[in-house]
């Protein structure tokens, strides 16, 4: 159990802060990027839940806790070391990812092929779950960074890949099942 009783403890003023085995790395770093990205995009979909009821919300609220997971995860480097760790680190699991393609091949059975691309918009869902895509994208675009000089969780990766996914098709639900979609016209202003 996470216990807070102190917000603030001064040890980031100098500009490092403490990964998850301990080590102090600068707040600029890498991990630290792409750990905060996914932050970053926790903090949308709580906006998005402001306007989700039902079924919908409960999955943002899985979406959510998954990103808390995946925090911990990314803040915990050195993987090969997991098992000498004084506990078990946490860590995406392929289950997680399965799940996100199921529940996109749910949603995405009750809509009608895309003939066009969509401009992100419609109603107040849709355009947050846009937000939450973009950000989702950002957040894997810093994770593939990472995996450039670090190593990381392979599941990790995949997740980010599949939500962005999630959130595309979750915002055509939110858009009428797709009939409030609003269509690109290219060249429309020439």
């Amino acid at each position: 159990m996470v216990v807070l009783n102190k917000i603030y403890t001064r040890t980031g003023d100098a500009g490092e802060t403490a990964l998850g085995n301990g080590a102090r790395v600068g707040k600029h770093s890498q991990r630290v990027t792409a750990y905060g990205t996914v932050d970053e995009l926790n903090a949308t979909i709580g906006l998005a839940r402001l306007h989700a009821n039902g079924s919908m919300e409960a999955a943002f609220a899985r979406i959510q806790n998954d990103l808390f997971d995946l925090g911990a995860d990314l803040c915990r480097p050195e993987m090969e070391r997991d098992a000498e760790a004084e506990y078990t680190p946490l860590r995406i699991v392929p289950a997680q990812v399965d799940r996100l393609e199921r529940e996109i091949d749910e949603m995405n059975a009750k809509l009608q092929p895309l003939r066009s691309f969509i401009l992100p918009g419609g109603s107040a869902l849709a355009a947050h779950l846009h937000l939450c895509r973009t950000v989702a994208r950002r957040a894997e675009r810093e994770t593939v960074a990472l995996t450039a000089i670090e190593g990381v969780n392979e599941s990790a990766v995949k997740y980010l890949n599949r939500l962005s996914d999630w959130f595309f098709v979750a915002g055509r639900i939110a858009n009428n099942n797709g009939a409030d979609d609003i269509l690109w016209v290219p060249g429309a202003n020439r």
